[in-house]
């Protein structure tokens, strides 16, 4: 893939996760906003050692996580942490579940597709623990959104 059809591709993947902002609803966006936002930055660190350690590697140049991860994170990453939150809040069976799901179809499909169209490839992980990689991340952000949820409840009292 070319790298103008490239920057397009992550332009518009970014451009239409935000569109589905409205959507959400401005409450929402409010209540599950600062927690997406701090596991988007823990994946940013899981980024670093990631490509430190060649678990994947991007075909095109530049090879920098500007256009590499960096619209998957704000993009589909961000915005669908906020959307499994919105539907799945308060029942973590069905939060882990919905990840899970979301999670396999990432490692185990959309990665396939990736491969194909020369975007970016598996090199030291397998899909499996590709689908591992994203999945723990899950009790993490749903810790933190209820640690976020626990603080708003005691500063109201």
């Amino acid at each position: 893939m070319s790298i103008k059809i490239r920057r397009l591709v992550n332009l518009a993947m970014v451009i239409l996760a935000l569109f589905t902002l409205p959507f959400l609803g401005l409450n929402t966006i409010k209540r599950f906003a600062p927690a997406s936002l701090l596991i988007v930055f823990f994946e940013f660190i899981n980024v670093l050692i990631g490509k430190r350690r060649k678990w994947w590697v991007f075909y095109n140049k530049p090879n920098s996580y500007l256009f590499n991860e960096f619209p998957f994170n704000i993009g589909p990453f961000l915005v669908g942490s906020m959307w499994i939150l919105k539907w799945t809040y308060g029942n973590f069976k069905q939060f882990i579940l919905l990840n899970a799901t979301v999670n396999a179809f990432f490692a185990f499909i959309l990665v396939k597709l990736l491969e194909k169209l020369k975007v970016a490839k598996l090199v030291r992980l397998n899909n499996f623990l590709f689908f591992l990689y994203f999945l723990y991340k899950a009790p993490l952000l749903y810790g933190i959104q209820y640690i976020i949820e626990g603080k708003k409840k005691f500063s109201s009292t």
